[in-house]
């Protein structure tokens, strides 16, 4: 059976978001795989994923009034934005994701590994509470050697610590929440409300200038839905709360194009403004763990109870249904959890030690996954009317990966230095000092995205619409 090409993936992405196929327009995909060292086709999920964001963002712009433009995604420029909280530089300081020092992959008693994720403080603090021991990888391995993979990743999330245990394929395929997630297509677009049809804004020099959205995200997935839909235009107000813990190194990357601003939804102050802003709001985009900002009356039922026509969406780790349907995840432990670790060591040759995919590429296919039903939904909306619900997770995403087929020979692919993609990159001051980071690779001809706001230390802008 032929591969299906990414230009394939993505008409298959269009039908699934409902759209009419007329509606695509020109996309142009250029390259070849591999684009990235893997067994797996990332550079085709790359392209797919944000060759249908860009097609959807012009899209909008021609159901505005403006005029047709070709939608261009370069295979090697989007496989290497799937790596982009990695391939950027501050003036004079540091940048770039970290890893806590314990965070990583064990071998338990039973020769089983497990992957612990560490880097909120209050996760590796519960996980050294659960281990008894000091906070060090040595101090770590010897306690793990005393427990079973499984029987510590069940324990774990009892304690609401983020560990997974490595399985193969077989195994995930026989979990109840791999059954749970096999079928989940890559994103899942359905009315949740009446209505009436909700015209989009006037055209504008932009394809999504003029409409507003209310982001409460962190770390990869969500807010690269926002940092998306910003570089077309969008108004995003990013949402946080100072006792929250945060990556600061990500929103380097991640805030490109965003006002920040903190409000605490445990304080009836904050609700009371959050819900003004979101009966102002075109999109309400959430990536939390399912439940916690539903848990405090922004549920979808409830806002487009508020705001007749609004756009939700929905990120999960695991699916949002199933046993693990509300279980804390992160691309690395879904990688772990769902079998991918496991294929790329078997397809490398290094079994049992357990080998990652080159970059984050669930949480990133899933940003531009979020962000492409977004403005199908936005599209939709404007059509048929309603109030729309866009949900995405890791598992599914990772699921879809699955069945797009493997590489031959995937391995010869290097992973490329910041310092060889040269146009790539571009430079621009930001609240973290003068920044050098990856352009967008969803590229329009006539309206070229762009960031004009630069990224901020969260908190920086007041909780209101521009």
């Amino acid at each position: 059976m032929t591969e299906a090409s990414p230009a394939d993936l993505l008409r298959d992405l269009w039908r699934q978001a409902g759209l009419a196929p007329g509606a695509l327009g020109e996309v142009v995909l250029e390259g070849r795989e591999p684009a990235l060292p893997s067994s797996f086709r990332i550079g085709a999920l790359a392209q797919a994923t944000i060759g249908a964001s860009a097609a959807a963002a012009a899209a909008v712009h021609r159901a505005r009034g403006g005029p047709a433009q070709a939608a261009r995604v370069g295979m090697r420029h989007a496989a290497v934005e799937f790596h982009s909280e990695r391939y950027l530089a501050l003036a004079g300081g540091d940048a770039g994701a970290r890893w806590d020092n314990i965070a990583g992959t064990y071998r338990c008693g039973d020769g089983r590994y497990v992957r612990l994720h560490t880097n909120f403080p209050h996760h590796r603090a519960g996980t050294l509470a659960l281990l008894g021991c000091e906070g060090n990888r040595e101090a770590v391995a010897a306690a793990l050697s005393r427990w079973e993979a499984f029987a510590f990743e069940e324990a774990a999330a009892a304690a609401g610590m983020c560990v997974s245990a490595m399985r193969s394929f077989a195994e995930w395929d026989a979990h109840p929440q791999g059954q749970a997630v096999a079928a989940l297509p890559p994103l899942r677009i359905e009315r949740i409300g009446d209505a009436p049809p909700t015209p989009l804004p006037p055209l504008a020099d932009r394809p999504l200038a003029g409409l507003r959205v209310l982001e409460l995200t962190r770390v990869i997935a969500g807010p690269v839905c926002g940092r998306t839909l910003a570089a077309h235009g969008a108004d995003v107000l990013h949402i946080s709360a100072a006792h929250l813990p945060s990556f600061d190194e990500l929103l380097v990357d991640t805030g490109r194009g965003k006002r920040t601003a903190r409000l605490d939804l445990r304080d009836p102050a904050g609700q009371d403004r959050l819900r003004a802003l979101a009966a102002g709001a075109d999109i309400f985009l959430q990536g939390y763990r399912p439940g916690a900002v539903a848990g405090h009356g922004f549920d979808p039922a409830s806002l487009a109870a508020l705001r007749p026509g609004i756009v939700c969406t929905s990120l999960s780790a695991y699916g949002e249904v199933g046993p693990w349907g509300g279980r804390r995840g992160f691309d690395s432990l879904v990688q772990t959890a769902s079998g991918f670790n496991h294929a790329e060591a078997e397809a490398a040759g290094t079994l049992p030690e357990p080998k990652v995919l080159p970059c984050q590429a669930l949480d990133h296919a899933s940003g531009y996954l979020l962000a492409f039903g977004t403005l199908a939904a936005l599209l939709r909306r404007a059509e048929e009317g309603g109030s729309w619900l866009v949900r995405v997770s890791l598992a599914g995403t990772g699921a879809w990966l699955r069945r797009l087929g493997r590489l031959e020979g995937g391995f010869a692919a290097a992973m490329p230095r910041m310092e060889e993609l040269g146009p790539l990159l571009e430079e621009s001051e930001s609240g973290f000092g003068r920044l050098t980071a990856l352009r967008h690779a969803g590229q329009l001809d006539l309206t070229p995205p762009r960031w004009v706001l630069p990224s901020m230390p969260l908190g920086s802008h007041a909780a209101e619409w521009a």
